[in-house]
């Protein structure tokens, strides 16, 4: 079974941080990491058929358009059984309020820790098979 983790942030280099980050995992095959640059880009790739089974989505909150916390409950419309953690360089009480009352499982901090991030990711991997 091939397994997908969908990372949307609007900064240009956030997909090679991830792909460097991951990139043992990446080329082991054990899941696949695609990357949408919009929250809109990400709607649309959520609603179309996808080969692989969606394990989880990380979202930044503040991208320009539609934010990460008005994107959420779209996609809990759309994928009510999809994890989602969003990410934000604003650690603050109010935006994790914001994020777990809109439906996020979780919310990390910039800069990202990947230890904790790859348990997550191994977590979902474990609960796919």
């Amino acid at each position: 079974m091939s397994v997908l983790v969908l990372v949307v942030d609007d900064e240009p280099d956030v997909d090679a941080l991830f792909r460097q980050q991951f990139r043992r995992d990446l080329r082991a095959q054990r899941f696949i990491m695609d990357f949408a640059a919009s929250a809109a880009d990400a709607l649309t790739r959520i609603a179309r058929p996808i080969e692989q089974t969606l394990i989880l989505i990380l979202s930044d909150i503040n991208m320009p358009g539609m934010t990460g916390l008005e994107m959420l409950p779209k996609v809990r419309e759309m994928r009510p059984d999809v994890p989602i953690i969003m990410i934000t360089a604003y650690g603050d009480p109010e935006t994790k309020r914001k994020a777990i009352e809109g439906g996020a499982t979780g919310l990390l901090t910039k800069p990202i820790d990947f230890t904790l991030l790859r348990e997550e990711i191994d977590t979902r991997l474990g609960q796919a098979s």
